[in-house]
C-alpha cells in the first residue's frame, strides 16, 4: 500500500516551506508529498525543488490544468524535474474548472476531453520517442529536435479524470487517474471498472488508481467539519463533481470529508483500497491545527511500515 500527503506551500519562502513540510512528512513514515497547482508556484518546479531536497521522498502534482498550458513545455519540465528527483516524480493533470479557466487564461473551455486527447498524446509520444508531431483541434505540436531531457527516465502520468469519457482517454494514454472527492462506491463502481478496461483494450499494464481524499485526525470534529464545508462548497457548483459526489451516494463534497480520532480516519482509508485504489493521498490536512496535521502524519506512516492492508481495521487498541 502507498500513502501520501498533499503538502501546504506554508508562509514564508515558498521552496524553504514546502521543503520544511516534506522533511516532516517523511520523518513521519509518509511515502509521497504531492503540490497543488497554484496561480503562484509552479507545482512541478516545487516538486523537483522538494524530491531532490528530500531523498527517498515520491513527489507529484495533484494538479496541473491542460488549459493555459502547451503540451511540450509541461513535458519539458516534467521531465526535468524527472530527472532531479531520481525518477520519483508524477505528473498529475487535469481538466481544470471553467470557472477558472475562462477568466484567467482567456481560452474557452470548449472540448475538454479532445482537448485531454491531444495534451495526452504529445505527451506519451515525448515520453516515448522524444519527439511529437501532432496535428489536432485543439493544439499543435512540432518538434524540430529532440525534446527528451538527457539523465530522465520514463515519466509517469496520472490525470483527474472521474467522468466515463475523461477516464476512457486516461486509460489508453495515461498511467491511471488521480480522482478527488470521489467516494468508495464512485471509485468501486465507476471509476475502477472504466479505467481498467480502456487501459486493457489499449494494451497497456493495469492503471494506478491514486484517490485523493480529504480528511484529518483531530479531536475538534465539528470544527473541522465547519472549515471543511466552506473550502469544499466550490466544488459543489461544479458538474463533473456534483456527479462524482452523488455516485459517492453523499449529498455535498464536504459529506466526502474523513474526520476522526486514528481508528476513524484508518477505517475509512482501508475502505477507498477495498474499493480499489492502489494509492491513497490524504488531501486538505490543514483543516485545524499543526498538531493535528502531524498527528496524521505519523498515523499515515504508521500505516505504511507496520500494518498490512487486512489489519488497518484493528491497528488502534
Amino acid at each position: 500500500m502507498s500513502i501520501g500527503v498533499v503538502v501546504p506551500v506554508g508562509t514564508g519562502n515558498a521552496v524553504d516551506s514546502a521543503v520544511a513540510y516534506a522533511r516532516q512528512a517523511a520523518e513521519a513514515g509518509v511515502a509521497s508529498a504531492w503540490f497543488g497547482q497554484r496561480f503562484d508556484v509552479d507545482s512541478v518546479a516545487l516538486a523537483g525543488f522538494v524530491g531532490r531536497e528530500v531523498p527517498g521522498l515520491a513527489v507529484g502534482t495533484s494538479v496541473v490544468p491542460v488549459y493555459g498550458r502547451h503540451p511540450l513545455t509541461v513535458a519539458g519540465a516534467a521531465q526535468t524535474t524527472q530527472a532531479a528527483t531520481g525518477g520519483r516524480f508524477t505528473l498529475g493533470l487535469g481538466l481544470g474548472a471553467r470557472a477558472f479557466v475562462e477568466p484567467v487564461f482567456g481560452e474557452p473551455h470548449d472540448r475538454p476531453v479532445l482537448r485531454l486527447r491531444e495534451f495526452l498524446t504529445v505527451l506519451r509520444a515525448v515520453v516515448e520517442t522524444g519527439t511529437a508531431e501532432v496535428v489536432g483541434e485543439t493544439l499543435v505540436a512540432r518538434t524540430p529536435m529532440s525534446a527528451a531531457v538527457p539523465g530522465g527516465s520514463p515519466l509517469s502520468v496520472v490525470v483527474a479524470a472521474m467522468g466515463p469519457q475523461a477516464l476512457r482517454v486516461a486509460g489508453e494514454l495515461a498511467d491511471g487517474t488521480l480522482p478527488f472527492l470521489a467516494g468508495p462506491r464512485a471509485l468501486a463502481n465507476h471509476i475502477v471498472p472504466a479505467i481498467t478496461r480502456a487501459a486493457d483494450r489499449a494494451g497497456r499494464p493495469a492503471p494506478r488508481i491514486v484517490a485523493a481524499v480529504p480528511g484529518v485526525v483531530t479531536a475538534d470534529v465539528d470544527a473541522a467539519r465547519a472549515t471543511a464545508v466552506a473550502s469544499t462548497a466550490f466544488y459543489d457548483q461544479i458538474p463533473s463533481y456534483q456527479r462524482t459526489v452523488s455516485l459517492s451516494g453523499v449529498e455535498r463534497a464536504a459529506d466526502l470529508v474523513v474526520l476522526g480520532d486514528e481508528q476513524t480516519v484508518a477505517d475509512e482509508l482501508v475502505r477507498y483500497f477495498d474499493a480499489g485504489a492502489t494509492e491513497v493521498v490524504l488531501t486538505q490536512t490543514d483543516l485545524t491545527t499543526d498538531e493535528d496535521r502531524l498527528r496524521t502524519w505519523r498515523l499515515l506512516g504508521e500505516l505504511r511500515r507496520t500494518i498490512s492492508l487486512p489489519q488497518i481495521n484493528s491497528f488502534v487498541e
